[in-house]
C-alpha cells in the first residue's frame, strides 16, 4: 500500500473522515452470538475534477469464533461453507487487524481524521465489526463509532430506489444476481453506487473545498501586516 497515492484533498470533503465501503457477511442477525464469515472494503480517491472513485478493496474470509451461531437459513441464503478448505479464512483478529491497517493508512495518507462507514444498511455492518473489535480486545478501530453513510437512504434520494440492485440498476449499473450475496461484490457495487451518487451532487451543486489547513495558515500569514520598527511605531518625545 506504500505505493498508492491518495488526494489529500479529499479531507476536505467529508469534514475530515474518509469513506470506506463495507460489506460483510454472517451466519445471522446478531452481532453478539452469529458468526462475522465475511469481510470486504473499498476506499475510494478524489480525482481532479473533484469526483470520488473506488481505489483499494480488501478482503477476507473469516473463522467462526468458538462459540458461534451458525444459523442454517442464513447459511443457506449466502452459500457459505463456514469449514470450507478453500476458503482459507482468518481468525477474526488477523482479518480486521490487517484490513484495519490498511484502512488506517489510506485515512493517514488523505490527511483525514479517521475512517466513516458506508454501507447498505450500515447498522448491521457497522455492528458486526464492532462487536468484533469487542470480542478481540482490539484497540482502535478506524471507523467513527456511530455516524456512517447508507447507501439505501441516499439510493431513495437520487433514484426513488432503496434496495441496492435497484438502485444500481437506476443509476446505470449492471447487476448480476448469482455473484450477488458476496462481500466482495455487494462492497464493489456498492462503493460504485455510493460514488455516483456523491458525483452527481457534485454536478448539481458542486462541493466548494475548504483550503488545507497549512494553505490557509501559509494565507493568514501573508495577509498579516508588516510589524513596524519601535521607533516608527511610537512618538518620540526628546526634547
Amino acid at each position: 500500500m506504500t505505493d498508492l497515492k491518495y488526494n489529500p484533498k479529499i479531507s476536505g470533503r467529508f469534514r475530515g473522515y474518509l469513506p470506506i465501503i463495507v460489506d460483510v457477511e454472517t451466519a445471522g442477525f446478531n452481532p453478539k452470538t452469529d458468526a462475522l464469515l465475511e469481510i470486504a472494503v473499498v476506499s475510494v480517491i478524489l480525482d481532479e475534477k473533484n469526483l470520488i472513485h473506488p481505489y483499494q478493496t480488501y478482503h477476507a474470509h473469516v473463522e467462526p469464533f468458538e462459540g458461534a451461531n451458525l444459523d442454517a437459513a442464513a447459511l443457506a441464503f449466502n452459500k457459505i461453507d463456514p469449514f470450507h478448505p478453500f476458503r482459507f479464512a482468518k481468525t477474526e483478529k488477523q482479518a480486521l487487524e490487517s484490513i484495519f491497517q490498511s484502512i488506517w493508512q489510506a485515512v493517514k495518507q488523505s490527511h483525514c481524521s479517521r475512517a466513516i462507514l458506508v454501507g447498505h444498511n450500515p447498522f448491521f455492518d457497522l455492528g458486526f465489526l464492532q462487536a468484533a473489535v469487542a470480542r478481540n480486545k482490539i484497540n482502535k478501530s478506524p471507523f467513527h463509532q456511530f455516524t456512517t453513510f447508507d447507501t439505501a437512504t441516499l439510493g431513495g434520494l437520487v433514484y426513488g430506489q432503496t434496495v441496492l440492485a435497484r438502485a444500481a440498476r437506476a443509476s446505470g449499473m449492471t447487476w448480476d444476481d448469482e455473484e450477488a450475496h458476496s462481500a466482495l461484490y455487494d462492497a464493489k457495487q456498492t462503493a460504485e453506487l455510493f460514488c455516483r451518487m456523491v458525483n452527481y451532487w457534485q454536478h448539481l451543486r458542486p462541493f466548494r473545498f475548504p483550503y488545507h489547513k497549512e494553505k490557509s495558515k501559509d494565507i493568514a500569514e501573508s495577509k498579516k501586516p508588516e510589524s513596524t520598527s519601535e521607533s516608527e511605531s511610537e512618538p518620540n518625545h526628546q526634547d
